[in-house]
């Protein structure tokens, strides 16, 4: 899907996109902002996500998640042992939102070309949107605009060469404390993400897609991303005997046979 840059022209090309982001005037919030805010981290992330617009104490200071919402978001990446430094994250709307409210039609048309922008230059791996808004503009993007379904947070797709994890937002800790829990395991699950299943060079799923005899879907969802909820993998670790054409969700393929 996109072009290998080096981390060094992806740093460069961030900071020129920047430099547009910090001086935009394309929407009304443009005229109530003190600050825009742009997006932080490793320009060369395989992690890449998705806020959905700066909090009163961002919009002052300038930088990402330093308010009692970053206080819960890195609270959960170091349960998951992820230092920010080594992920990249932004906002869908680059400037604060009054009363917090949804953003509008032309906020979104606007804001989206700079996120758009964004992902064409860092090229991540894993897009992981928080909250609805910005999980319903990625699905749209990348996935089919009817494809946002009710119960998609907290599980992995594949579309056009990228793998979406869609979580709630953080904030919402904030406003209800048991959900900490879940959203602890949500975002441990990202640490997964990391490496590829330890399994997956003698699997038998490698040698099929290698044959064009597998969707690579197969290998993106499970090798290659949420391995833990592999049958396969799951089978393995307890030294259970399965068969070759298991596919990783537990189904068995008569192609495979």
């Amino acid at each position: 899907m996109f072009s290998v840059d080096t981390k060094s022209e992806k740093a460069k090309n961030i900071k020129k996109l920047n430099g547009q982001i910090k001086t935009c005037d394309r929407c009304p919030l443009s005229s109530g902002r003190i600050n825009t805010i742009c997006g932080e981290g490793d320009p060369d992330a395989r992690i890449f996500l998705i806020a959905q617009a700066p909090g009163e104490i961002e919009d002052r200071d300038g930088k990402m998640f330093i308010g009692p919402t970053g206080v819960v978001v890195d609270e959960l990446l170091d349960e998951a042992g992820i230092s920010r430094d080594e992920i990249y994250m932004t906002n869908f709307i680059k400037c604060r939102l009054p009363k917090n409210r949804k953003p509008k039609a032309i906020e979104i048309e606007m804001c989206s070309q700079y996120l758009d922008k964004e992902i064409e230059i860092i090229k991540p791996e894993f897009i992981i949107p928080l909250g609805y808004q910005s999980t319903k503009y990625i699905f749209s993007h990348y996935c089919g605009e009817n494809s946002l379904l009710p119960d998609s947070a907290g599980k992995l797709y594949f579309c056009k060469g990228v793998k979406i994890y869609p979580l709630p937002h953080p904030s919402s800790v904030l406003y209800n404390p048991s959900f900490k829990q879940e959203m602890t395991r949500s975002f441990k699950k990202i640490s997964t993400f990391s490496q590829e299943c330890k399994w997956y060079p003698s699997c038998p799923m490698k040698s099929f897609f290698e044959e064009g005899l597998l969707d690579r879907k197969w290998i993106e969802l499970y090798c290659k991303g949420d391995w833990e909820s592999c049958v396969r993998f799951r089978m393995e670790e307890k030294g259970q005997p399965h068969p070759d054409n298991m596919l990783p969700d537990g189904s068995l393929s008569e192609e495979l046979s």
